[in-house]
């Protein structure tokens, strides 16, 4: 497997067709519908093709071509320290109930002679969170795409989330966020290295809140 087939493979495109929106319309009355609510009411009669729109914008990382995104903006540099772009906001839905969880990102490099432009890294995020997931896979897709584009020393992704799904239902717990790591190559294998890293994303951090 050649490196664009492996970079293809790890950002799990679906295939190139659009979104049925005509679906999702009919199917959002019919849950209106079901809930006892009346579809064709003033409030709610615009309601389907505004949520086929929205899911059509929060799903859009499905289909969205990581070569496209980094348009060539990795570059030739000798740079050899770390390259830490922190408190990346991100907007995710759960795929288990598609309710909500948001949170930030935090994403570092060990440069092996290639770099990659400042902006990518946040729309490399945005490409895993606008899809259904969990929060546990998008850390290490985030992690694996960056480390198959740049072959850096290492890679590391820390990710904290806040989940609706535990805060609206089930346990109620407000409060509570979740926090995942992926590390790779020299943040995995060298513990002053992951501390380097950890240290700096914990310096000045503020709680996250919805």
């Amino acid at each position: 497997m050649d490196n664009k087939d492996k970079v293809m493979k790890i950002a799990d495109l679906l295939p190139d067709q659009p979104m049925d929106a005509g679906v999702i319309e009919q199917a959002v009355a019919q849950m209106l519908a079901a809930f006892g609510e009346k579809p064709d009411r003033p409030g709610l009669a615009d309601t389907p093709e505004r949520v086929a729109r929205m899911y059509g914008e929060l799903l859009s990382g499905y289909r969205e071509d990581p070569f496209q995104i980094v348009n060539g903006a990795i570059f030739e540099e000798t740079y050899d320290e770390m390259v830490l772009v922190r408190d990346i906001e991100f907007y995710s839905l759960c795929e288990h109930h598609m309710l909500p969880f948001i949170g930030r990102a935090h994403v570092a490099y060990f440069p092996n002679g290639r770099v990659i432009g400042l902006s990518k890294i946040p729309r490399i995020v945005d490409l895993f969170a606008r899809r259904l997931q969990i929060q546990e896979r998008m850390t290490r897709q985030i992690a694996d795409l960056i480390n198959a584009l740049l072959t850096p020393h290492g890679v590391a992704v820390v990710v904290e989330g806040l989940h609706l799904c535990s805060m609206m239902r089930g346990v109620h717990k407000h409060d509570s966020r979740m926090t995942t790591s992926a590390m790779l190559g020299a943040f995995r294998n060298n513990l002053a290295t992951r501390e380097e890293f950890l240290d700096n994303i914990s310096r000045g951090a503020t709680p996250l809140r919805f």
